[in-house]
């Protein structure tokens, strides 16, 4: 194995702020320790949980680096004591707390995927934040079915996007919502049967007309605020509402009628504090029921643009603008 350099570069956030406080900085090159895996670094995601950390609303766990990034695909270069099914070379993708905008990253090897075939590095790169994330609420907490409705909100997001074709291809009937009449058409495409303009549309009107007045399954909603209240409108019987964001507004005002006379579960869930221990456990549910989707091309991340390293503030910039359709992802030399 070719000796590893002692420093590396990386984006660090000079102080809290816009996107003008990304900048390069010289780091060590971390050390795995127990259970952990040294990436070299071909490509990270940028996900919105980045634009929040960078705005110091979003603080890493205790003891994770600084470096925003929490997905990153590679190959790896260096095991600490105790790792089990990864070897020297093996190309990855995987979840991290932090440190993806790097040249290195280390990895806890539970989280670690191999790159799924065909896929190249930086479609890889797009894949784990995400898919981990729509598995765990839509799948998991969701309950979605085969032959079930769902609405998915942000659906030309990367997690969005994400989300469309794991229910489609899992047999659901999709909806989803969007900002405008091309982001509308480009989740149709994905495998929607409707995209609704939010800002043209009322979503809960939409989705009650086109399922006869029974509403749908299963909804996915990151934008919380006065959606929740509409959310449960067009919710069917024994229906699931899954909040893992809350860009409306973390607070509502709730009429808790309607929530008890369909039965409905309103639930939500974070992803970066989990343990490693219930990280791993979700990559081995998607190695066994999504890998093979991904493999065989029925799905597959939708990269929007790259960007340098160097360059990961205008990568900010565009992810702010909302104006992007899938993921956006970070290429290192």
């Amino acid at each position: 194995m070719t000796a590893l350099p002692t420093t590396m570069t990386s984006i660090e956030i000079a102080a809290p702020g816009g996107p003008e406080v990304l900048r390069p900085a010289a780091r060590p090159v971390p050390t795995p320790e127990v259970g952990e895996i040294l990436v070299r670094v071909a490509a990270a995601g940028v996900n919105r949980p980045d634009v929040l950390q960078r705005q110091g609303g979003y603080n890493p766990p205790p003891g994770t680096t600084d470096i925003p990034g929490l997905e990153i695909a590679g190959t790896v270069v260096a095991l600490g004591p105790d790792v089990d099914g990864v070897r020297l070379g093996d190309a990855v993708c995987a979840l991290v707390a932090g440190g993806g905008y790097a040249d290195y990253c280390v990895v806890p090897a539970p989280q670690a995927l191999p790159v799924p075939s065909g896929l190249s590095m930086v479609e890889a790169a797009g894949v784990p934040e995400t898919f981990f994330t729509v598995w765990t609420n839509v799948f998991e907490r969701g309950r979605l079915r085969p032959g079930e409705s769902v609405l998915i909100h942000g659906g030309s997001s990367g997690i969005g996007t994400t989300a469309i074709q794991l229910a489609a291809a899992w047999g659901a009937r999709v909806f989803a919502t969007a900002g405008s009449d091309a982001k509308c058409r480009a989740c149709e495409a994905l495998g929607a049967e409707r995209g609704i303009n939010y800002r043209t549309e009322g979503f809960a009107e939409v989705v009650l007309s086109l399922t006869d007045k029974r509403g749908v399954d299963v909804i996915l909603d990151m934008v919380g605020g006065d959606y929740v209240a509409r959310n449960i409108r067009c919710a069917a019987l024994e229906g699931r509402i899954v909040v893992i964001a809350f860009l409306g507004g973390s607070k509502v005002n709730l009429d808790l009628g309607p929530l008890m006379m369909k039965r409905l579960t309103l639930t939500g869930s974070t992803l970066r504090p989990r343990t490693v221990e219930q990280k791993g456990a979700i990559a081995a549910e998607l190695a066994r029921e999504v890998w093979p989707l991904l493999a065989s091309g029925r799905v597959k991340p939708l990269i929007h643009k790259t960007f340098p390293l160097a360059q990961a503030a205008e990568a900010h910039r565009l992810m702010e603008s909302s104006t992007h359709v899938g993921k956006i992802v970070l290429t290192i030399a």
